[in-house]
């Protein structure tokens, strides 16, 4: 039995990828190398285009670090690329992009069950099992044809610019963790009162790329251009990108009025991206006001942030709880597309997904796995009527509530519940 898995990205190399391992033949196909979408410029699948970081990795104070746990207990190949790909970020797990990517991608280019086809698919294919993993910028002919199935929605997401190292002016930064967590891996670039205020006039008056089309459009939460967020308040920058909360200057001992973090991109540090400075600003404007803060007056911009549109599908009202069409139930669907935000999101639903294509490839009792634990919380939330749909990230808010009063304990417990969870779905699916 042949799948298609259509799209090479975090969700559907997860998917080809447990699939072939379990002796189904793939067929995985993707534009690249022969074109790209406008946010994409590597030929290598699996590609990271808003950011290096997958975000926390304490596994019982916070969802992102429980979802990459359970991914890691289902054999996620996602989070085997991560941790060879690694770069210092304090507590969170942020990888070299490239390093990351082209594992990946020798992963899926050697395996004897996957067979990778350059081509764009352009139409829903009509029978036989597949996967659709085309992520939030499915190419046009593509998305229109998905519609007439899923219905479509869209938001605007953005990236934050790239930095050469050895462009940050030391003298007006300082290196080190919030609350010294980790080993120094963030550099620190304080502002005064009088620097700030100079900073958020400038960025809020700048103009941005396509600013009609923009003010129009939805935008999601977590990858908020900063100078939207900034629009809220003078102060919304200071309790978001800028806090300076456990980021003690050197030179002071005390927090600064607001702190730009700067986080590697890549082992050897000859990279940085401005954490939480997703942006649509034109690009000289990039360059004259991010240059306003001290440390990045002399700044060599190696890329600058850019945004773009991503569609995602109905889920509610179009997906069973396995990810496969109400409509058609040998199609199935995963990844940002159905509505769910992030990277390892992404990875963790076409993971999912390829667990219960298996199953009913090989005519096995679906087995849909606990809503206690994240990913299973994700998938609910996607296939849950909801009138005012949105692309939901991981977080606590999604699980089953537990009664115990202390936040942290809270946390722990429902960490502890998840990863029973995770085992006895292993032990059913096994």
């Amino acid at each position: 039995m042949k799948v298609k898995v259509i799209g090479a990205g975090l969700a559907g190399v997860e998917a080809a990828y447990y699939l072939a391992n379990r002796g189904v033949k793939v067929q995985l196909y993707d534009i690249k190398p022969n074109a790209f979408t406008p946010a994409h410029k590597s030929k290598d699948f699996a590609e990271l285009v808003c950011s290096n970081s997958l975000k926390s990795s304490d596994v019982y104070g916070n969802a992102a670090g429980l979802l990459k746990e359970e991914m890691r207990r289902l054999g996620s190949v996602t989070m085997v690329a991560a941790e060879i790909a690694k770069v210092p970020a304090g507590g969170a797990l942020a990888v070299n992009r490239e390093e990351f990517s082209r594992y990946i991608t020798d992963k899926i280019k050697s395996h004897p069950d996957i067979e990778c086809v350059s081509e764009e698919i352009k139409k829903v294919p009509q029978d036989g099992y597949a996967l659709i993993a085309t992520g939030p910028l499915t190419t046009a002919d593509f998305a229109k044809d998905l519609q007439k199935l899923a219905g479509a929605l869209y938001f605007y997401d953005a990236s934050a610019p790239i930095i050469a190292a050895d462009s940050i002016d030391m003298e007006h930064a300082f290196v080190g963790d919030r609350y010294n967590r980790g080993d120094g891996d963030h550099i620190n670039c304080p502002m005064t009162k009088d620097e700030y205020i100079a900073f958020y006039d400038a960025l809020i008056s700048a103009e941005r790329a396509t600013l009609h089309e923009f003010e129009k459009a939805e935008v999601f939460e977590g990858c908020m251009p900063v100078e939207i967020m900034a629009a809220r308040g003078r102060d919304t920058l200071r309790f978001g990108p800028l806090k300076p909360v456990g980021l003690d200057d050197p030179k002071t001992g005390r927090w600064a009025y607001a702190t730009l973090q700067l986080r590697k991109e890549d082992k050897a540090g000859t990279t940085y991206n401005m954490v939480g400075f997703q942006t649509n600003l034109k690009f000289p404007e990039q360059k004259r006001v991010f240059s306003m803060i001290p440390a990045l007056k002399n700044a060599e911009f190696l890329r600058y942030g850019v945004m773009h549109r991503n569609t995602f599908i109905n889920s509610p009202e179009a997906l069973n709880p396995d990810y496969s069409f109400k409509t058609r139930p040998d199609l199935f669907i995963a990844g940002q597309i159905t509505g769910v935000e992030g990277y390892v999101e992404s990875a963790g639903s076409g993971l999912l997904a390829a667990i219960y294509l298996e199953r009913k490839l090989s005519g096995k009792p679906q087995v849909i796995i606990s809503e206690n634990t994240i990913l299973g919380a994700l998938s609910k939330y996607i296939t849950t009527p909801n009138k005012n749909f949105q692309p939901m990230n991981a977080n606590f808010g999604i699980l089953p509530p537990i009664d115990v009063r202390d936040k942290k304990d809270k946390k722990r417990i429902a960490a502890e519940r998840s990863l029973a969870a995770v085992e006895q779905f292993i032990s059913e699916i096994s």
